[in-house]
């Protein structure tokens, strides 16, 4: 049954409704692909290389999906899978990236190249890392395929770079615990923010988020009356943090309750600890064995065939 549009006719709002039909249509209107021309592979490759380094990525996924398509059983093609994932990950599609990924490694899994493709796997995860009041499944994630690399393949240039973002999401997690400790105390749940903070000392001691935790021990534990759980951990962030400003904040605290620690803060710049000396830098993302990088964010390089 046709809806009735006082003055128009019905043969009116037929037409008019065939319309919204067929524009509709055309808005989901699939994504153009290359139209079907058989070419050389190493055209077809140079070619998609050429677009990656131009910062095309779609077109680049399109001309390394040809070779494949064209040249299933070539060298070539077992290059052009890695290539497509570095394309994905360059235009942020990190599921398609992953996919990609899984691919190589299910289809040529003693391949040497294989390590990239974990790798790959890997970056993608901890890309999609976000901030600490959100949820952690992308940082778990990365953890654990970050971690993978390094077991897999602990003596490649993989390894390196991944063993350097272990340590940034070793931080992120810290920092959520942090978060949470944090709210636990404005909450008045001190035994829970306790727990928090001794899971940063118990399992991310390495990370920027220590000598705050340490504190926030002081702090909770003189707040529960137990002064010598307050005291032990003050000498931990004397000992290890002495020129912090943590430190000064938990020697003010300590020597207010009667408490005073041995060691005495050291004045701010006067020496800094391992982690003010740790500088964490996301370097650029390695490219696919065979190609030269291309830094996320423009920087262009030119791709090796």
């Amino acid at each position: 049954m046709l809806l009735k549009f006082p003055g128009r006719s019905a043969t009116t709002v037929a037409a008019l409704l065939i319309a919204v039909s067929m524009a509709g249509c055309a808005g989901k209107a699939k994504k153009p692909t290359l139209a079907y021309e058989e070419r050389p592979v190493e055209l077809l490759y140079s070619t998609g290389a050429d677009r990656l380094d131009r910062g095309n990525w779609n077109e680049a996924v399109d001309y390394f999906r040809e070779v494949e398509r064209q040249h299933p059983y070539s060298e070539w093609s077992r290059r052009s899978i890695l290539m497509t994932g570095f394309a994905h990950y360059q235009g942020n599609q990190y599921a398609d990236a992953i996919a990609d990924a899984d691919r190589f490694t299910s289809l040529y899994p003693g391949n040497p190249s294989a390590s990239y493709a974990y790798y790959l796997k890997a970056v993608c995860y901890f890309e999609q890392i976000v901030d600490v009041n959100r949820d952690q499944a992308a940082t778990e994630q990365a953890l654990a395929a970050l971690r993978d690399v390094v077991q897999r393949y602990p003596n490649s240039e993989y390894a390196q770079d991944a063993r350097l973002k272990i340590d940034m999401v070793n931080d992120q997690l810290a920092g959520k615990e942090m978060a949470i400790g944090r709210y636990y105390l404005r909450q008045g749940q001190t035994l829970a923010a306790i727990g928090r903070f001794k899971t940063v000392i118990d399992k991310h001691q390495t990370t920027s988020h220590t000598p705050e935790a340490l504190f926030r021990l002081v702090e909770s534990y003189l707040t529960l009356g137990l002064t010598e759980e307050a005291k032990r951990n003050g000498a931990v962030l004397g000992y290890n943090f002495p020129g912090d400003r943590w430190y000064s904040d938990a020697y003010k605290l300590l020597t207010d309750q009667g408490l005073r620690p041995a060691v005495e803060p050291l004045t701010p710049g006067a020496k800094k600890n391992l982690l003010d000396r740790l500088v964490h830098e996301k370097n650029a993302t390695l490219a696919p064995p065979g190609a030269k990088p291309v830094k996320k964010g423009g920087i262009r390089g030119v791709l090796g065939l």
